[in-house]
């Protein structure tokens, strides 16, 4: 069943279909306490509700909170569904999984934080403004032996992620590609992109990358 999906909620895309994929691949013993951080629709927590683990959803946006409550209503799969900040409402927990589809899309700025449906892909100028957060904060909440499992777009500095979660104490590599046609925001900034030198001249599609990180038992 697709979910439902209001103006103002991030819809599912190829991002959230690649990481869905690689949430399949992991072994997950059941009652396994995931979180979801970013939930927008609900899509991923409810991919890890139905492998019969224990989720935990967080978004900013209510409109995105009361959307994945529906969502998991409709689909009949318990999530508990919280809004906050990142990592915020999950303090002093521990998880065996972290998914996210963060905010990753290079953004011109003026010192600005991104507003409305926009804090759901602009991400500052380098388009890390979540993702080092996200790098900084996830290792705390992992169990030993616990994944953080990421997308972003290969714009916003895979490496930068890699060795930030390697500073960790993580094992972390890149375990996923997937490179696709140029949506509307980045058409729409395309030539800021070029400008920059985060989009080559003659390049029209851009590269998705799951970055998976182990917490070493």
């Amino acid at each position: 069943m697709n979910p439902l999906v209001p103006p103002g909620v991030y819809a599912p895309q190829e991002d959230t279909d690649l990481l869905v994929g690689a949430l399949s691949e992991e072994p997950l013993q059941p009652g396994a306490a995931v979180l979801d951080v970013g939930t927008g629709t609900g899509a991923l927590a409810l991919a890890a509700a139905r492998r019969g683990t224990r989720v935990t959803a967080v978004d900013v946006s209510w409109r995105a909170v009361c959307t994945a409550r529906v969502n998991a209503l409709l689909a009949g799969l318990p999530l508990r569904i919280r809004r906050g900040n990142l990592f915020t409402p999950v303090r002093g927990q521990s998880f065996d999984l972290i998914l996210s589809n963060p905010p990753y899309v290079p953004a011109p700025t003026d010192g600005a934080r991104p507003r409305g449906a926009a804090r759901a892909w602009d991400a500052g100028g380098d388009g890390r403004l979540v993702l080092d957060r996200i790098c900084r904060e996830a290792p705390g909440l992992l169990r030993p032996g616990g994944v953080l499992l990421m997308v972003h777009s290969a714009l916003s500095g895979p490496d930068r992620t890699l060795d930030h979660l390697r500073a960790a104490g993580l094992k972390a590599s890149v375990t996923g590609r997937r490179r696709i046609a140029l949506g509307p925001v980045l058409r729409g900034r395309e030539g800021w992109l070029r400008e920059r030198g985060l989009l080559a001249a003659d390049d029209e599609k851009e590269e998705l990358v799951i970055v998976r990180a182990e917490l070493p038992r």
